[in-house]
């Protein structure tokens, strides 16, 4: 028999209805369905996982966070799992017939190990095994599934060994440094705070940056604009730009407010091509869907890997940016053709020598690209825009440079010289598929030495900006860059710090507890990128075979024994530090009865309420809304309860009160 193992119920329906020609029964085992056909006179049995099978841990006698030492737990071996009983079973009973196991799960690190932990258990369970192949592919397309079966190839053991090697290690890292900082907080159970090798250095960011915000004081500055008129409205601004000395700004505005008449001085046109972005790869994919459309980034991944799984898409896990010669273009607008009949005679029209390419180019996956329609109208609202985003992006790398003409002309007002600049489009040509955001400045064409009427000149007052925060976009391009995760991993470490309340918002805010981890952990290495990203290039060198994984796993249990060793010498100011912001993050305000804090709590159904450090003597308590962002505001109503914002609304806590 040749068992088919996939990494979910749906890949395996497609595989097997490609497989069988449509023609194959679905049975159970206990709750869980396999899909059987026969095909070149064989028996073919087709099996979806639920993703990861095994899961690792530490020994029973390890969890007790209290008792066991960290310094054991950072060179104590996890041991393995089986965390579904349901498919082991299914698994046990093929394991009783003569197999030929084909590997069909994603092909990545994570697919590679999944793939091999369920090998290692067939193996475990059955005596006849008889060969081992693996089957490589990137879209879930009849033809590519045919021709991946036709062209089986071996398991890439270095590739599973590397995520097997990241498993270890981020258990032992996270395991060990959530212990420490949740113990010296005394914040466990439901209620713990948790750090990691990746996360940490990834929420050290957002803390800065919100950091450089608050701090941040804004100056001001003054601009002198003279609108403009020669057909249509312009706009011309002095040539200091921004002045930061209001007097020399005002001595300027006198001279030549009032005027009537500017004199073009110069005047230049330059012509420029702007190449259509690069194929998508993963981080370029997640920040559109983040900047774009307000999908967060998990949403977006679990919507893409759907969308892959039923044959729409291509996988949507890669860092290329490099279209292979492989991809059946002609095929693929034919296909798009049914559903963007307008955009896709627009491209042919507009087709570019080339597609469009990028700097990253990997042999593993193509770019996301979409490889068929889908049923437009069955799709949800959210289905329905990413789709359309990886259509358009890859319609967009097809079409020809845009053509833009950049305007620029001097004119003189009174002695002072004023600069007016545009940007015009000449040929959209991509533009017109792919949605983009620019600033069109327009401004008409000028000859030397012309007149142009002067319709206003105004003095306006400006403050400079603090720096944005991140978005779940630009979030993961900063990772990227910094060598922070990986293309699998990095929007799972987004969703991580929204579940342990270190992020609240579309635009990541930090909250009191990420502020309180980050400032304890700022002295040391794990909240900079630096360490991080050297484990993630030996992870590489495991999966290219350059490196052992014993040997970067006993390499990173080393770096993070010099770590504990230096938080243990801290450890009692970390404990005061923590505990003091934690309390501040708490605090709502006074007590209107006994004057002590008033702060958050959680009753034993895990309700969160307002109530009175003093309690049991004191017994004030409000209730508070289960959803929203709580903040306070160092504000007290008449009615001597605290006000706090709830969702950016003010609200007295007293629900009561007739303010």
């Amino acid at each position: 028999m040749k068992l088919v193992i996939c990494e979910k119920q749906i890949a395996a329906k497609r595989i097997a209805n490609i497989l069988s020609k449509g023609k194959f029964k679905r049975n159970s085992i206990g709750k869980i369905p396999f899909y059987s056909f026969k095909r070149d006179n064989e028996e073919w049995a087709v099996v979806g996982l639920k993703g990861h099978i095994i899961t690792i841990d530490f020994p029973k006698e390890l969890n007790r966070w209290r008792s066991v030492p960290l310094e054991k737990l950072v060179w104590s071996q996890p041991v393995k799992i089986v965390s579904n009983k349901e498919i082991e079973k299914v698994l046990k009973s093929f394991s009783k017939h003569d197999l030929d196991i084909i590997v069909a799960t994603d092909f990545d690190r994570e697919g590679e190990l999944i793939g091999l932990e369920t090998v290692e258990l067939l193996k475990k369970y059955g005596k006849n095994i008889k060969s081992i192949k693996r089957a490589r592919f990137s879209t879930l397309t009849k033809d590519e599934i045919e021709k991946a079966f036709s062209n089986l190839v071996d398991i890439d053991y270095n590739l599973a060994r590397s995520a097997e090697a990241r498993q270890i290690i981020d258990l032992v890292w996270g395991a060990t440094l959530t212990r420490f900082i949740s113990l010296s907080a005394n914040r466990h159970g439901k209620d713990f705070l948790s750090i990691g090798r990746v996360q940490s250095p990834t929420l050290a960011m957002i803390v800065e940056r919100e950091r450089e915000i608050r701090d941040f004081v804004p100056k001001p500055y003054w601009q002198i604009l003279a609108i403009l008129k020669k057909g249509e409205e312009f706009f011309a601004v002095h040539s200091k730009g921004n002045i930061f000395d209001e007097d020399i700004a005002k001595r300027i505005y006198e001279r030549v407010k009032g005027e009537k008449v500017a004199i073009v001085r110069e005047y230049s046109e330059r012509r420029k091509k702007e190449s259509p972005p690069p194929p998508f790869d993963t981080t370029s994919f997640l920040a559109a869907a983040s900047n774009f459309l307000k999908i967060s980034a998990p949403r977006a991944m679990e919507i893409a890997e759907n969308l892959y799984m039923n044959g729409w898409i291509s996988y949507p896990r890669t860092d290329n940016t490099v279209y292979p010669k492989s991809i059946p273009i002609p095929k693929i607008l034919n296909n798009l053709s049914k559903a963007y009949p307008d955009e896709v005679n627009f491209v042919k029209s507009k087709m570019g020598s080339v597609p469009s390419r990028g700097k990253k180019r990997s042999t593993d996956h193509p770019p996301i690209h979409p490889v068929d329609v889908p049923p437009i109208d069955k799709l949800s609202k959210d289905q329905k825009r990413i789709y359309d985003l990886v259509v358009r992006r890859f319609l967009a790398t097809l079409t020809e440079d845009s053509l833009v003409e950049f305007r620029r002309g001097i004119l003189e007002i009174n002695g002072e010289k004023f600069v007016a600049e545009g940007k015009v489009t000449i040929e959209k040509n991509w533009k017109e598929i792919y949605p983009i955001r620019e600033d069109e400045r327009k401004i008409p064409k000028l000859e030397n030495g012309e007149n142009v009427k002067i319709v206003a000149i105004k003095l306006v007052r400006k403050e400079t900006k603090p720096p944005k925060r991140f978005t779940q976009g630009t979030l993961i391009s900063e990772m990227e860059k910094l060598g922070l995760g990986t293309k699998s991993t990095r929007h799972e470490i987004i969703k991580k710090l929204y579940s342990r309340k270190y992020v609240v918002g579309s635009n990541l805010i930090p909250t009191e507890s990420a502020f309180a981890v980050i400032d304890t952990i700022k002295p040391y290495d794990i909240s900079k990128p630096d360490m991080t990203a050297h484990l993630e290039k030996e992870m590489d060198k495991i999966a290219e075979g350059s490196k052992d994984r014993d040997e970067v796993i006993k390499e990173s249990r080393e770096m993070l024994s010099k770590v504990l060793e230096s938080l243990r010498k801290e450890e009692d100011s970390i404990k005061k530090s923590l505990k003091t912001a934690i309390r501040t993050q708490s605090r709502i305000g006074r007590c209107p009865k006994c004057g002590r804090d008033l702060v958050i709590r959680y009753s034993s159904s895990r309700k969160r309420f307002v109530g009175c450090t003093g309690y049991p003597n004191c017994k004030v308590t409000y209730p508070l809304p289960q959803k929203g962002r709580i903040e306070r505001t160092n504000k007290t109503c008449k009615c001597g309860a605290p006000i706090v914002k709830i969702n950016g609304r003010e609200i007295c806590l007293d629900p009561n009160c007739e303010r």
